[in-house]
């Protein structure tokens, strides 16, 4: 029998490098929510609370929302591109325009549609309209790569993918986005006549139509959450557990993000002064404030998914009090960068050593100075013989004369 006391936790394990990590799918944690204990979620929501508040998501959220204004016109220009490659031109975007402005308190609506409908004629198909996609496509792409920078700060790993690499899958990644929003669009305006007609057809009429208004929305709900969970999955330099299309963080953060969006508007339209104080720039500020809040709750679910992954591993006795362990998916970039690091800082302490002299290591160049000094000796043939022979020859002589000091007397 063990000579532990009953109760007394487990021996503590040794830290693990997380370069050297196990497997994001290691069978020692839990699989599923369920799986947790309550002491494990009772950790997990404290800690999460603290990591959203240390890793200073506010002020991530609002770097967020700069991002986005630059991102959302070449997104809106991109996305009618693309509905355009499939005969679906900026009507569709208008349809959607038509039907967002009943929700969308009046002053925002009056500054944000003008620009809006400025951008919605797209060119017809050709060479033009790809480089112009292209180049949207690159523009828009800068929302995903802030939100990629956000998501290693809340893991706390450095960006190890290099510069190609990590553009490469983020534009796709932009690219895919693009793509759901488009799908997300037509289910949104264009189903409707198509369920009309498909309902005549099969002789089902009306009660196709009531059918698929409220299917509808629940697809939109589906595009939603795959989208955050690609976010969550796909930007941060770390290995995740196997991709889930619906993350606990991404529904915590939708439900949230609709609760504070009707909250935000109601209080905007019934209580709001943005008007008085704000003048002509109202409908700017209401919506960069919407956005801010939007960014900071999406931010809130990955803490969320982060802590429930710290949450997992100490459950299952890894050491992840500091540090998550999950593999990098690259580190090249990072070790580059780290040890061009330590050659900066070497450097500084080799001019502090100097005071101010030089950069080079002191040290290094007095052995120089050494093996040269010997260099020379050795092609002068030792004619010149150096300091410490001289000295010993010296020595030599001193004895001998003492010596024979001694036996004259």
């Amino acid at each position: 029998m063990s000579d532990r006391p009953r109760g007394q936790a487990h021996p503590e394990p040794a830290p693990t490098d997380p370069a050297d990590a196990p497997p994001p799918d290691d069978h020692r944690k839990p699989d599923s929510p369920r799986d947790i204990t309550k002491a494990s979620w009772a950790f997990i929501l404290k800690s999460t609370l603290r990591e959203f508040s240390a890793d200073g998501c506010m002020d991530l959220a609002a770097s967020l929302t700069y991002r986005t204004v630059l991102s959302i016109f070449p997104a809106l220009i991109a996305l009618v591109s693309i509905l355009s490659l499939v005969g679906q031109s900026g009507n569709t975007v208008t349809r959607f325009l038509d039907q967002a402005e009943g929700m969308v308190p009046a002053s925002s609506w009056s500054t944000v549609r003008p620009a809006l409908e400025s951008i919605l004629t797209a060119p017809a198909p050709g060479i033009g309209l790809i480089i112009g996609l292209l180049a949207a496509l690159w523009t828009a792409s800068s929302y995903v790569k802030a939100f990629g920078r956000a998501m290693n700060r809340i893991y706390d790993v450095p960006e190890g993918r290099g510069f190609i690499k990590v553009n490469l899958q983020l534009y796709l990644l932009t690219a895919l986005i693009l793509v759901l929003a488009a799908v997300a669009l037509t289910v949104l305006v264009v189903s409707g006549p198509i369920a009309e007609a498909v309902g005549n057809a099969v002789g089902l009429g009306a009660v196709a139509i009531t059918v698929w208004n409220i299917a509808k929305w629940f697809v939109l709900a589906f595009i939603v959450v795959f989208v955050i969970a690609l976010l969550y999955y796909a930007t941060p330099n770390v290995k995740q557990p196997k991709f889930r299309w619906m993350s606990t963080g991404a529904v915590v953060a939708i439900v949230v993000a609709l609760l504070a969006t009707a909250g935000f508007f109601f209080y905007v339209v019934n209580f709001g002064s943005y008007n008085a104080t704000y003048g002509a720039l109202a409908g700017v500020v209401i919506m960069l404030l919407w956005i801010w809040i939007v960014n900071a709750v999406l931010l809130f679910g990955a803490e969320l998914d982060s802590e429930m992954e710290r949450g997992r591993e100490l459950q299952a006795g890894l050491p992840a009090e500091e540090e998550l362990q999950l593999p990098a998916r690259d580190t090249k970039a990072s070790d580059k960068k780290a040890r061009k690091y330590r050659e900066h800082v070497e450097r500084a302490r080799n001019l502090r050593r100097t005071n101010g002299r030089t950069q080079k290591d002191p040290t290094h160049d007095e052995r120089t100075d050494d093996h040269r000094a010997q260099r020379d000796r050795a092609s002068d043939g030792g004619s010149a013989p150096d300091e410490r022979t001289r000295n010993e020859d010296r020595d030599g002589r001193n004895g001998r004369d003492r010596s024979g000091a001694h036996r004259a007397e």
